[in-house]
C-alpha cells in the first residue's frame, strides 16, 4: 500500500514530527549494519532522521541509533556520505528514466528555448558550470517567474538545481559531459524534481538568515545573497 503523502514520522534526534518526504529512514540489516533505506521500503527495524546531512553526522555522534532501536548496531564508516550518495544515485536514476521517456533536455540553446517558452517544470545546472553559462539560464528563469506573478498565475514554480557535476551526470546518463539542463512535464520527469529537491535538502545548511529554502549548492541564503539557490521566484 502507498504512504499517504500527510504521513509524519518523529525524528530520532530532534524529537520534531515531521512528513516522511521531509525525512529519511534508517534500517538495520540482517547483518547488524545500520543503512539509509531512501525508499522507506526495506523490511526491519527502522529509525526515522531529519533529511539533513549535519543532523545524521550528529545522530551518528551521538549514537542516536542504538538509543532507538535499543540494542547495539554497526554502522558504515561514513553513513553521511554514503547516505548522500544513495540519494545522488536516486536522482540519476531518476534523471536516466526521464530521458528515457523524452523528458530531459540537454545542451544550452535548447534549455534556453524552454525556458523562453515557460515549457520545463525544473531546470538543472552542473555544479562546475561556468559563471557566464549559468547566468545565462538563470537570468531568464527568474524572469519567467516574475512574469506569471505579474500575470497573476499561481502555483508557479520552476526550479532550479544545481547538485551534481557535469561528469556525475554525464557517466550515469551515457554523454560526455552535461552542463545544461530541463525537465519536462511527465510521470518520470516529476519523479526526478522530487528527488532532486530531496538530496537538495540533505544538502542544505541552515543559517541564522535562512529563506527556508534549499539553495542548489547546499547553503540555505537570503535570496539576494545567493542568484544559485534554488529558484521559487
Amino acid at each position: 500500500m502507498a504512504r499517504r503523502e500527510e504521513t509524519t514520522r518523529m525524528c530520532a534526534l530532534t524529537r520534531a514530527e515531521k512528513p516522511v518526504a521531509e525525512l529519511i529512514r534508517f534500517v538495520l540489516g540482517p547483518d547488524g549494519v545500520m543503512v539509509p533505506d531512501t525508499d522507506a521500503k526495506a523490511e526491519g527495524r527502522g529509525v526515522w532522521l531529519s533529511l539533513n546531512r549535519e543532523l545524521v553526522t550528529e545522530a551518528v555522534k551521538k549514537k542516536v541509533f542504538a538509543r532507538s532501536l535499543k540494542c547495539e548496531v554497526k554502522l558504515p564508516e561514513d553513513l553521511p556520505g554514503l547516505t548522500q550518495m544513495r540519494l545522488e544515485q536516486r536522482f540519476l536514476g531518476a534523471l536516466g528514466m526521464a530521458r528515457k521517456a523524452g523528458q530531459l533536455t540537454f545542451g544550452a540553446t535548447k534549455v534556453r528555448s524552454l525556458i523562453d517558452a515557460g515549457s520545463l517544470i525544473a531546470l538543472i545546472t552542473a555544479t562546475d558550470a561556468a559563471e557566464d553559462g549559468r547566468s545565462k539560464m538563470v537570468g531568464p528563469l527568474k524572469a519567467l517567474h516574475y512574469a506569471a506573478a505579474e500575470q497573476g498565475i499561481e502555483g508557479f514554480d520552476v526550479p532550479h538545481f544545481e547538485l551534481l557535476s557535469s561528469e556525475q551526470m554525464g557517466l550515469a546518463l551515457g554523454l560526455e559531459n552535461v552542463i545544461h539542463a530541463a525537465l519536462t512535464n511527465g510521470a518520470a520527469a516529476q519523479s526526478a524534481v522530487e528527488k532532486a529537491h530531496r538530496l537538495a535538502l540533505y544538502l542544505a545548511k541552515p543559517t541564522e538568515t535562512n529563506t527556508g529554502r534549499p539553495a542548489v549548492d547546499g547553503v540555505l541564503l537570503p535570496e539576494e545573497q545567493d542568484e544559485r539557490r534554488e529558484i521559487h521566484g
